[in-house]
């Protein structure tokens, strides 16, 4: 007689796949038969039901309790509140973020009737003062917050899991501090985890119907789950964590299916149907959502507003009210200019003062006029324009793809770069002007730059702030270039930025443009403004657009943050962020999570990862410790909540762009659900009885030829009732009650109220939070 760990039987799994395939049956569940049997829901399901609806009333009033506190501009809300202005202004603005979440806010700002005035300039802005209708605004993200605590008892539930497994689950998420500080503010977060819940428990609910293929049910939840997983990735790009969280599984699942040892094979055009099927709900159909989120942005702001400067001069002659089109000129050879690079707004500049001989790191320069950047209106900012051929007269048109020259007028010298290491870069190219017998003589062909108009036709007039371009040069093929992210020249320099040239010319931060035409006489013809039209432009071409300049500038967003942390440090909750302080009382909205919650399920994660390597070391090494339908469960359930958790973890380590603490809640709403199955794991023993047999019964056993009955164990109790449950219940009852201490004891944190005196911040002052007045 030997003892190993059971569990409730015959209950469902979350799927991590197709693995678990003709073992269980979700739809012959004990809730199933119940149901079957008595044309209504089981006494069990009331209790679910009852719990549901606590937890949700308590989900409520955990998010929307003084959520008119504080009546000011709070952290990000000045981003996201700015933005929902702009979309009731249909001004057009620029975000790295797609628009689903933020298009959400400003539905919420139109029911009230506002018309976005108020633009969130800065921190502590009084919402009061400016008539702000923003308890509105920030009921939508605790509208969400609210739903996602249930959705996660509703995909434990779903799950097959007891009730005690569904709300340790659910008060993770409940009763957690940074869960309930983001949703109650104007925050994508919330929408963000809601749905990605969501697409979690509308896929178990698919699943579960995979014995039904093709019914009205089974496309109902397919569908369902592709909306959902659009709604994630249309409110940011991490959502694409969620997507492969549900491919994985699909995958599975689809191999399985293509097996020819399966019980009921598919034929092949069969399995082209599940394919196919799949193919739509998960990829056409999202797909298609998300691009209708982006049309329904264009649709609204047709104006032009801030974000202009982001796009090409192509679509923002799409938008009306644009400046930068109206003002455009057209420049003539002979004029002269000042240009602007259009990602630092440093004009091309030079001066007298030369290169030193010898760099820091030792390498010789050619000693030339220095060619520079610099962010102010100046004199020697000034090129004249000229044709790399001799034309006669004035008034000849400089076009897109025109070979010309550029003379500095102060120092009457001629802008060159050559086969000379940058002064920080020695992978780029030197630029600096000669004098003009040089540039007219040997080095003549040094000072040649074609002129290349971004998404320019061949011919296109150039025009000033109209047209962005590329300067490059002729011999070598660099482009002129400068970037934030190079240090500035050291004192020889007098600290602006260094212009070198660019090998890679494909680069969007090579892109400059003619800022003005000084000398131009105001009553020039070329002054005289026609009145102008608004232009169309396919969708696709402005969607492309819009998020190659998204994707750059997310990958731009390097540089540091005081609240900034690194993904090793999120499980842990080594900091979090302050939102927002009041000196007069004391007040103060810090961002982070309940410790408690954060380390128990952070040392679940550790502890589902030994369970698995333990099993792993007893089956190489002949000992059997858990049955077949325990390891089930436990790879195919609790293992797909933790892929949901390292999908939504990872990933960050590899980013280099800024990282917060809200990148995390996420992956925390999954190590709630791994936390919850673990639990029960843990805590639902039942002993078993094996059955002995002999060795000519084990030889037999092992050609299959034992009956169904001689190959089972008979378990002694066969329920989840017991001594199981209460242990279970127990278990539960003890992590709720330090899981509601450690939520309201840095609720002060959470809530912005009360302000607390130097002894109770330095209490709450667990891992070294960096707490406003701790003194």
């Amino acid at each position: 007689m030997s003892k190993k760990r059971g569990t409730t039987p015959n209950l469902p799994d979350a799927p991590a796949g197709g693995a678990m395939n003709g073992n269980v049956d979700f739809d012959k569940s004990p809730a199933a038969k119940s149901k079957s049997k008595t044309g209504g829901a089981s006494k069990s399901d009331w209790d679910f039901k009852v719990a549901l609806g606590v937890i949700t009333a308590l989900a409520f009033l955990t998010r929307f309790w003084g959520i008119t506190h504080p009546d000011q501009v709070v952290f990000d809300e000045v981003h996201f509140g700015k933005f929902a202005s702009y979309y009731l202004q249909r001004t057009y603005f620029f975000d790295v973020h797609p628009p689903f979440g933020k298009l959400l806010f400003a539905f919420a700002g139109w029911l009230v009737g506002y018309d976005g005035s108020f633009l969130f300039e800065n921190i502590g802005d009084s919402y009061i003062s400016n008539k702000v209708p923003y308890v509105a605004y920030r009921s939508m993200p605790a509208l969400m917050g609210s739903l996602t605590v249930s959705t996660t008892f509703w995909i434990m539930w779903e799950s097959g899991y007891s009730l005690p497994a569904c709300i340790v689950s659910a008060a993770l998420v409940l009763f957690d501090n940074a869960h309930v500080g983001q949703t109650r503010l104007i925050l994508l977060d919330a929408t963000l985890v809601l749905f990605m819940a969501l697409s979690v428990l509308s896929y178990i609910r698919f699943y579960k119907l995979r014995h039904d293929p093709f019914s009205r049910k089974w496309w109902k939840w397919l569908l369902i789950t592709g909306i959902s997983m659009s709604c994630v990735i249309s409110t940011k790009y991490v959502g694409a964590f969620t997507f492969f969280s549900i491919g994985v599984p699909v995958v599975i699942d689809l191999w399985d299916l293509l097996d020819i040892k399966r019980k009921q094979p598919l034929s092949m055009p069969d399995f082209g149907m599940h394919l196919g099927a799949r193919m739509i709900g998960f990829i056409v159909v999202p797909f298609l959502m998300y691009l209708f989120w982006f049309q329904v942005h264009f649709a609204i702001l047709s104006r032009s507003g801030p974000g202009d400067d982001f796009m090409t001069p192509e679509f923002q002659e799409t938008l009306s009210d644009n400046l930068m089109t109206q003002q455009a000129v057209n420049i003539d050879y002979f004029d002269s200019l000042s240009m602007r690079h259009k990602e630092t707004k440093v004009f091309l500049h030079s001066h007298v003062d030369r290169y030193p001989l010898r760099y820091d790191d030792g390498r010789i320069s050619s000693q030339g006029q220095q060619v520079t950047g610099y962010p102010h209106n100046d004199t020697n900012n000034i090129w004249q324009i000229v044709p790399s051929k001799p034309i006669e007269g004035r008034g000849h048109r400089v076009k897109n793809g025109d070979v010309v020259r550029f003379r500095h007028l102060v120092t009457d010298s001629w802008l060159l770069t050559h086969d000379v290491a940058s002064p920080s870069m020695p992978t780029n190219q030197e630029f600096t002007t000669v004098p003009g017998d040089d540039a007219n003589g040997l080095r003549y062909n040094e000072t040649l730059f074609e002129i290349r108009i971004e998404n320019g036709k061949a011919g296109q007039d150039f025009k000033t702030k109209a047209s962005h371009f590329k300067l490059v040069h002729f011999p070598t093929k660099v482009a002129l270039w400068t970037h934030p992210t190079i240090p500035p020249l050291p004192d020889w320099g007098y600290k602006q930025a260094e212009i070198n040239g660019n090998k890679n010319i494909m680069q969007s931060s090579n892109l400059w443009y003619v800022e003005d035409i000084p000398d131009l006489p105001a009553d020039s013809p070329r002054m005289v403004k026609e009145e102008r039209k608004v232009k169309s432009m396919p969708f696709l071409k402005k969607y492309l657009e819009l998020q190659r300049a998204m994707f750059f500038h997310n990958n731009a967003l390097t540089s540091s943050h005081p609240y900034a942390s690194f993904p090793i440090q999120w499980p842990f909750l080594l900091r979090g962020v302050s939102f927002w302080t009041e000196n007069d009382t004391r007040q103060q909205i810090y961002f982070l999570g309940n410790p408690v919650g954060w380390w128990f399920a952070s040392a679940i994660l550790a502890v589902f990862a030994g369970i698995l390597l333990a099993d792993q070391v007893s089956v190489r090494r002949g000992v059997d410790a858990l049955d077949g339908r325990t390891r089930s469960r436990l790879y195919n359930s609790t293992g797909f909540f933790f892929l949901i958790w390292a999908a939504h973890y990872f990933p960050f380590f590899i980013m280099g762009r800024q990282l917060f603490l809200h990148h995390y809640l996420p992956a925390h709403l999954a190590s709630a659900l791994v936390a919850g199955a673990i639990v029960e794991f843990i805590f639902n023993i039942e002993p078993t009885e094996v059955v002995d047999f002999t060795e000519e019964q084990i030889q037999e056993g092992r050609k299959g030829n034992l009956k169904p009955q001689q190959q089972r164990r008979r378990p002694i109790r066969e329920r989840i009732g017991g001594q199981s449950l209460l242990y279970t219940w127990a278990a539960s009852g003890v992590i709720l009650a330090v899981l509601v201490w450690g939520f309201l004891f840095f609720a002060p944190l959470t809530y912005g109220t009360p302000g607390l005196d130097v002894a109770q911040v330095v209490a709450r002052k667990w891992l070294n939070y960096d707490l406003h007045f701790a003194k």
